[in-house]
């Protein structure tokens, strides 16, 4: 085999085995819709996780490689599918407050990057 085959090939595997890691970020999501509360679920997690892919996906970019753009994509979409329903099911009524709304989307992601030390509860 010559190195061009073995790129292909783990090419196309890697590109398969990103569906699955797609596939967990989707099944987050639909068990949070299911239970309607995304209480259990780290926003950092996907905070970071995100940050992964998006310097992956920069870097296939520069370096010109498909498969890593692709991969990149794929869980990326899902991600932020995950992320939104986070930020619709975050439990902001169970605060006990009155009258109380969901923050814009801005304010929520800055506070869900700043450590819980010092940022304000939502």
């Amino acid at each position: 085999m010559n190195i061009a085959t073995l790129q292909n090939l783990f090419g196309n595997l890697l590109i398969f085995t990103s569906i699955f890691d797609a596939l967990k970020y989707s099944i987050q999501a639909n068990k949070i819709r299911k239970v309607k509360s995304a209480k259990s679920m780290s926003r950092r997690f996907i905070n970071w996780a995100m940050s992964n892919d998006i310097i992956k996906l920069i870097y296939g970019i520069i370096i010109r490689d498909i498969y890593i753009v692709l991969s990149s994509l794929l869980s990326l979409i899902c991600m932020i599918h995950l992320w939104i329903v986070i930020y619709l099911y975050y439990p902001y009524k169970h605060r006990g407050l009155v009258n109380f709304k969901r923050p814009n989307v801005l304010l929520y992601l800055i506070n869900s990057l700043i450590p819980n030390s010092i940022r304000k509860r939502l």
